[in-house]
């Protein structure tokens, strides 16, 4: 079957429904995804070893991150034959990938977060101060 005309960044369409860059906004726009891909950078871990290291996700936000990644061709899951079983997930070539992007928007952060947190601190002041308490906003 032949292809259409590739879309994407070269052609000024980055951002239409059927570009493949949005792929890449679509996995980042899950709230775990990045955490674990960062948490799995130094090689395999059990699911228990994540929630500690990570902290604050709960078993099921972790369970349903590892297997979106998985199912992305992210993440393998490998599984032992043991009593008690046990599981442990690795990132694969195409997870590892996603590390570069990762630590830039955390560079990122790190440069221009405390801008980012003050400006959204003044709009809610601006917001409050439009609206203050007891008065609702005309609809």
């Amino acid at each position: 079957m032949a292809r259409g005309p590739r879309r994407g960044p070269h052609t000024g369409d980055a951002f239409i429904a059927d570009c493949p860059a949005r792929l890449a906004f679509d996995l980042f726009a899950h709230t775990w995804t990045s955490v674990v891909v960062y948490a799995l950078r130094d090689g395999p871990r059990r699911p228990a070893e994540l929630r500690a290291v990570i902290g604050g996700i709960s078993a099921k936000a972790l369970t349903e991150t590892l297997h979106r990644l998985e199912d992305s061709g992210l993440v393998l899951r490998r599984a032992y034959a043991e009593a008690p079983p046990r599981v442990d997930y690795e990132l694969t070539a195409a997870g590892r990938s996603l590390l570069d992007p990762i630590l830039a928007l955390g560079a990122w952060t790190d440069e221009y977060g405390d801008d980012v947190l003050r400006a959204r601190d003044r709009a809610e002041d601006r917001r409050a101060a439009a609206h203050p308490a007891g008065r609702r906003a005309a609809r």
